[in-house]
């Protein structure tokens, strides 16, 4: 009789591994100047994360190591590209401290949580995956402008900037308020 797979191993995780496993990949691509490949491959892993959701939801096949994985997974890529970009020198240094800032505040609330109470689900909110898909699309426009240098491109980097930041802000607002919500029924 053969050994069941577990329930975990279904095509969503193995999506969401998948992008994990690239990010390194992104990352030295970026640092060492390759940012047309660097950015086909982060087009690539950012799309496995639009086809890990669906696949779950339309298999039907969510599982709670692949609610782990998913935002762990995001962080990763972003923050390893917009670490790379940084380093590069290709995105200013003060949106990343930005974005690390936000992300570090919202993983000190959830540790907080666990520790101190017993709430344990922190699903992503409405303006957490707006703030995610800007940030993808602020990178993407910022590799871009540095790969084709086009006027339009260089204009549109720097506009991208205000909303990726507004968005990375107000996110982590909408978590504390949340959190706040949170505790109170606690």
């Amino acid at each position: 009789m053969p050994a069941s797979t577990p329930a975990w191993v279904n095509l969503p995780n193995f999506l969401t591994l998948l992008r994990l496993l690239m990010v390194p990949v992104v990352v030295h691509f970026i640092v060492d100047g390759r940012y047309l490949l660097a950015g086909w491959l982060f087009g690539a892993a950012a799309f496995t994360d639009i086809l890990d959701g669906l696949a779950a939801r339309g298999m039907q096949v969510s599982t709670q190591v692949g609610a782990y994985l998913d935002p762990i997974a995001d962080k990763c890529l972003l923050s390893g590209v917009f670490l790379a970009l940084a380093w590069a020198r290709l995105v200013p240094r003060w949106l990343v401290a930005v974005i690390f800032g936000r992300d570090l505040y919202i993983l000190a609330g959830a540790a907080l949580f666990v520790l101190f109470t017993p709430i344990r689900g922190f699903p992503p909110t409405v303006w957490g995956k707006v703030s995610t898909f800007v940030q993808i699309c602020t990178a993407v426009i910022w590799m871009a402008q540095v790969i084709y240098k086009t006027r339009v491109l260089g204009e549109l980097s720097s506009a991208m900037l205000w909303p990726c930041v507004g968005f990375t802000i107000w996110s982590g607002l909408e978590y504390t308020w949340r959190g706040i919500s949170l505790y109170r029924k606690y």
